[in-house]
């Protein structure tokens, strides 16, 4: 063995038995320990042994990097090792701005699996939904491939072009041609007006979503006044982001108690993220939108608002991803990501694989209104009387309409504000 791979292997061999310590239990038999240094003798003669006479020359680089990512990715789909390059894309999507296409991904069966199209980007204009499959990039099969390989092969210098190859449920594989953008993340929308509702839609938990919230939230209270009915939060298609972030709006609503807990393996270790006094809103009804796109952080502030009983989840059943990932930076080498701990809703479900089952359940639908075959009013009658207000109220009714076009034709939001208006009703008849 050369002496510059022996060192890489000491290199190797120093990681592995690092994280394998971290890992392991407080109590290690002997035998287990001898059993461990053999197979990291057996790493080292495999890599020697695939050096030396394999087909092409291999870099030691990419030998080593591939070893560890394949040692983290065969715990869980979300652990992985991240390349500097990988590492630094992962601080820049959660800071907000990040290039590529706009979705967030996992790695399921070999293949990769769309969580959620990220709001007004390429891969959501292409019409890429959660729960659809990438089975080729640029027309290279995916399988073999790890999840980093997979981002990568689909970021690139903006403007270019990447071709996907989806397969959907039910449907027939096709083709999308997707243009690579500066992706700029605007993580709170509240333009869309809805009469005396605050709309709130949060495409993703980067830093300072819960000021954006707050601000919204504040900004409808002076608009809407005495009128005001409450709030909808719109996390649908949300692959998650920061915990912290998660925490701190879910605590918006709430005056007390438990907002998620996060469980390691190691009982000491469990972190619980209470509620500081003062709801922002005192009481008025919240609804929260929900569907398979929504997860992790998504996950946790719909958790916590429907266990406390504070707000009414209307939609699909969410994605499921309840596992913590911590990331390690590892120096010049990039950074690890491990998955740690569980997270766990105030009274104690597990979203893992679970995900959260939302109290009035509406799949997205188009509907369209029965045209009468014939229609007969008091203003129909010969001289009748004329309303004094007409001209006012057409203009008004003028604006409403035009107002409400822009919402109408999402169904679930339609329900979601029917929703809204009826627990303010109940709660005033109180």
């Amino acid at each position: 063995m050369s002496k510059k791979l022996s060192l890489l292997t000491f290199v190797v061999f120093s990681l592995l038995l690092v994280i394998s310590s971290a890992c392991a239990k407080k109590e290690t038999k002997p035998q287990e320990e001898t059993d461990t240094y053999e197979m990291l003798n057996l790493f080292g003669e495999v890599m020697e042994r695939a050096k030396a006479t394999y087909v092409e020359e291999v870099d030691d680089k990419k030998l080593i990097e591939s070893a560890i990512n394949g040692m983290l990715m065969s715990l869980d789909p979300h652990s992985s090792y991240l390349d500097a390059q990988s590492f630094k894309y992962m601080n820049e999507q959660t800071k907000g701005k990040f290039g590529g296409l706009g979705i967030e991904v996992t790695m399921e069966q070999g293949l990769v699996k769309v969580v959620s199209p990220i709001d007004d980007t390429p891969a959501s204009r292409a019409g890429l939904k959660p729960g659809d499959y990438i089975t080729n990039i640029d027309d290279e099969n995916v399988i073999g491939m790890s999840l980093n390989d997979a981002v990568d092969k689909m970021r690139g210098k903006v403007g270019t072009k990447v071709k996907l190859t989806i397969r959907r449920i039910n449907e027939k594989p096709f083709e999308v041609t997707l243009k690579r953008e500066e992706i700029k993340i605007q993580s709170v929308k509240s333009d869309i007006k809805i009469e005396d509702v605050a709309y709130v839609r949060i495409t993703s938990f980067t830093e300072e979503t819960d000021k954006m919230v707050e601000k919204a939230i504040k900004k409808a209270q002076k608009q809407y006044k005495d009128n005001f009915k409450g709030v909808i939060l719109d996390v649908r298609n949300n692959p998650g982001g920061l915990l912290d972030q998660a925490v701190n709006v879910a605590d918006l609503f709430l005056n007390q108690g438990e907002i998620v807990s996060t469980r390691s393996r190691n009982e000491e270790d469990t972190v619980r993220y209470t509620a500081k006094e003062g709801d922002i809103i005192e009481g008025l009804p919240i609804v929260v939108m929900i569907n398979d796109g929504s997860a992790s952080a998504s996950e946790i502030v719909a958790g916590a608002l429907q266990d406390h009983k504070r707000a009414v989840l209307l939609g699909e059943k969410s994605f499921g991803k309840g596992s913590v990932q911590t990331v390690v930076p590892l120096g010049d080498y990039g950074a690890m990501r491990l998955t740690t701990a569980r997270y766990y809703t105030p009274s104690g479900r597990s979203i893992q694989a679970k995900g959260i089952e939302p109290d009035v359940e509406v799949h997205q639908a188009k509907v369209e209104e029965i045209e009468k075959a014939f229609e007969f009013s008091e203003a129909e009658y010969r001289n009748a009387l004329k309303n004094e207000n007409e001209k006012e109220e057409k203009n008004k009714n003028k604006k409403e309409t035009k107002e409400k076009e822009e919402w109408k034709q999402d169904y679930q939001l339609s329900r979601a504000v029917d929703l809204v208006k009826a627990l303010g009703i109940y709660g005033s008849a109180k």
